[in-house]
Parts: structure tokens; C-alpha cells; sequence
């Protein structure tokens, strides 16, 4: 059964909207956490034509703190800093069905007339995962991917995953994680991005010296680069001509 969820909030393209951003909180969290990192990047004046999107994860309870409900894109078992009990017991059918949720949103977009190349998906920890696992095995080819502080769910049969929808096998992604991370493991973030590594992925990872489950203005800066070559301004091309 679906879970009820709110309307994500939302920030227009304050030019003609061409391309659109995705992305998902953390657990605990919700859109509005980001609110403050988007105003920051329209501010930049580089991402004029982006409308963004930061969807609200319904509450649910999450085993790992007691059971107590909290917004959360799928339940997690633990989070005392050990990868093999993170990856212990996934809540796939929560997942899977918060890729369904996500998988919706996109297509909302292309529905709207914004490309599939033209749209990012990204987001920090949870959300990162489920940026991830969505992007790569979703069903039209986007621009890019975005995992801040984040981990590769199903990794053992995200393989499988693929195969069954491999239109973004060469699209890019930027990932990025502190060194000491001790909510999610920085060795689980380069597990990760190993994992894909080795499936031909093309994935680029950023260590942040000194930096805990969090963001920073360097990683922020990072990601803006990375959005802006994703998501070139189109209409400045148009005024060339």
C-alpha cells in the first residue's frame, strides 16, 4: 500500500525552466532541511533555468532508533558505524518502493517537458542512497547523480538491478563523503563507489578532510560545478545563434 506523503517543496527556475534537480533529505530530515543549500545555489546565478525539487519523506518507524517514527525513505536496522550491520537486513520493500515514488517524480517532470537528460537526481545520506539506486536503474537516461554522505543499498544484487534498466551506465556521478563519518562510515561511502567502479560507472569521489555526516561549503561549491556542467543554460546557446 502507498504511503501518504506531502507535496515536495518547491523552488522555480527564476529564468525559463529547462532542466530540473531532485533531491532527497536524510533520515530525520525533512525537504526543508536542504531549503538554505538551494537558496545558496540560486544565488550562484549559474543554475537560472533549474527548478528544484526536495521531496518530504512520509514518517515511519526506524528500527535502528527504537522504533520511534521519524521521516524516513526506508527503515535502516542500525547506525552505530559498522557497514556489516548497515547492510544487514535492507528494508528492500521499502526501498523498491521509494524508488517507485521517486521514479514518479521524474517522470512528472518529463510529463511537464523537461527532458530526461536534462534532470538530476541527488541527495545526502538516505537520500543519497535512494538518489543512487533510483538513477542507475531508472527507466529513462538522466543528466547526472548526486550522493552526499551516502551508500550503494542492495549492493549485492544491484548488478541484477541494472540489467533490468541500464539507461544511465555512462551518466555521471558525483559522490562525496567526510573522513570522519561515523553515522555512515566514510570506508562504506569508498565501498561504494568501488562497487560501482568495477561496473564501469563513471564516478568521480570527493573525501572532505575533517568533515562528519554533514555538508560544507566546499562540498556545496562541488556540487554546483557538478549541476552546472550537467545542466548547462540553454537559452544563452539560443542567443548566440
Amino acid at each position: 500500500m502507498a504511503m501518504p506523503r506531502a507535496k515536495p517543496l518547491l523552488f522555480s527556475a527564476s529564468a525559463k525552466h529547462t532542466a530540473t534537480v531532485i533531491f532527497l533529505h536524510g533520515l530525520g530530515d525533512t525537504g526543508f532541511g536542504w531549503a538554505s543549500a538551494v537558496e545558496g545555489w540560486i544565488r550562484g546565478n549559474k543554475l537560472d533555468e533549474v527548478k528544484w525539487v526536495l521531496p518530504h519523506a512520509p514518517r515511519m518507524p526506524i528500527t535502528a532508533a527504537e522504533g520511534m517514527p521519524m521521516p524516513g525513505w526506508f527503515d535502516i536496522t542500525a547506525l552505530n558505524g559498522a557497514i556489516d550491520d548497515i547492510r544487514a537486513r535492507q528494508d528492500e520493500p521499502g526501498l523498491l518502493q521509494t524508488r517507485e515514488y521517486v521514479n514518479g517524480l521524474i517522470q512528472s517532470e518529463i510529463d511537464a517537458g523537461i527532458p530526461a537528460n536534462r534532470i538530476v537526481l541527488g541527495g545526502f545520506s538516505q537520500g543519497g542512497a535512494m538518489a543512487l539506486l533510483t538513477a542507475l536503474t531508472a527507466k529513462a537516461k538522466l543528466a547526472g547523480v548526486v550522493g552526499l554522505s551516502c551508500w550503494l543499498p542492495l549492493d549485492s544484487k544491484f548488478h541484477n538491478l541494472v540489467r533490468e534498466s541500464d539507461f544511465n551506465h555512462d551518466t555521471p556521478i558525483y559522490m562525496a563523503h567526510g573522513t570522519v563519518d561515523r553515522v555512515v562510515p566514510t570506508a562504506f561511502g569508498q565501498l561504494s563507489y568501488e562497487i560501482l567502479k568495477r561496473q564501469n560507472f563513471p564516478v568521480t569521489m570527493k573525501s572532505i578532510p575533517g568533515m562528519a555526516h554533514s555538508a560544507c561549503q566546499e562540498e556545496l561549491d562541488e556540487v554546483e560545478a557538478f549541476l552546472h556542467s550537467r545542466l548547462p543554460p540553454q537559452e544563452e546557446k539560443k542567443s548566440e545563434l
